[in-house]
């Protein structure tokens, strides 16, 4: 299976968050492997590198492709929110480095077959990982109307979300909604017609049923907080982000992370016993050059921010 290798903001990735050529690293999301491979080329002595990824297709690719790096590069099946197990089954407890690139690989969007595309035809699935239960065409079919107008809302930011919803509970009672490009057509019919200028009308909602079906946005805050708290003195999380959902839950767990003391703003010392982990290394997010741009047009929603863990527990 043919992934591709295009990764975004991979220049300044490598250079705000490598900082050891002998460290551990993670890839929390291995995708096709092109930061793991950069990453790869610069290790030295004791350097290792660790990829995740739910998809086995990801996971078969990354390895083929970077065979060539040996006993360096560990290709581990599994969901980056899980990283503290996984590292542990490795006997692996702090790390130089954490990645996590949150976009969705260029393949499963290109692959009719594993439904992500509003645009190409396929099986409604959505599932980054194969092997998981739910699937995008439980949700659309099963669902009630009021969760499906919530995740609309709130995963997909979607104004229409109840005229969205209405339509598709009205078509599924004519028969199963079974194809991405059936529920394309019905979101676009349930969008008043001058807005579906200026991009297409299903964008908001495949995003949003995709991140439900994977619980994408549950599993990057538990892996923010097991990141952050498997990072060595000096160690550095970086996460590339695309939405700003995401970009949102990141800045706040890094803010939490730099100043978690709950203690009432008028106490003149802190009582609670919480102490910083790090600072952020980004006080705003990293964004594609201008020449990233005109290459890679997934570059374009793409945001860096990176996290450095001090002295703690």
């Amino acid at each position: 299976m043919e992934f591709a290798h295009t990764s975004v903001l991979t220049k300044e990735t490598l250079g705000l968050y490598f900082t050891d050529p002998e460290g551990i690293y993670v890839d929390g999301t291995l995708g096709g492997g092109g930061h793991a491979e950069e990453v790869l080329k610069q290790l030295k002595g004791k350097g290792r590198l660790i990829g995740i990824d739910k998809d086995p297709e990801a996971l078969q690719a990354a390895e083929q492709r970077l065979s060539r790096f040996g006993e360096r590069f560990t290709a581990i099946h599994g969901n980056f929110s899980d990283m503290k197990h996984l590292l542990g089954s490795l006997e692996i407890g702090r790390v130089t480095g954490i990645l996590l690139d949150l976009g969705v690989s260029s393949h499963q969007f290109d692959d009719p077959s594993r439904g992500f595309s509003y645009q190409k035809d396929g099986p409604l699935d959505m599932r980054m990982d194969p092997e998981a239960n739910l699937s995008a065409f439980q949700i659309v079919n099963c669902w009630e109307k009021k969760e499906l107008v919530r995740i609309l809302r709130e995963y997909g930011e979607e104004r229409f979300a109840a005229q969205i919803a209405e339509r598709i509970v009205r078509e599924r009672e004519k028969g199963e909604i079974r194809s991405t490009l059936a529920l394309s057509e019905i979101v676009k019919n349930a969008y008043p017609a001058k807005f579906r200028a200026g991009g297409h009308p299903a964008k908001k909602s495949f995003q949003a049923i995709r991140i439900a079906v994977n619980g994408e946005l549950e599993a990057l805050d538990e892996a923010l907080e097991e990141g952050i708290g498997l990072l060595q003195e000096g160690g550095r999380m970086a996460v590339i982000t695309f939405h700003s959902l995401e970009d949102r839950r990141v800045k706040e767990a890094f803010k939490k992370a730099e100043n978690p003391c709950v203690c009432p703003p008028g106490f003149p010392v802190c009582v609670c016993g919480k102490r910083s982990l790090g600072h952020a290394v980004t006080k705003k997010p990293v964004t594609a050059s201008a020449k990233e741009l005109s290459d890679n047009n997934r570059a374009h929603s793409a945001k860096l921010r990176v996290f450095e863990r001090i002295a703690g527990e």
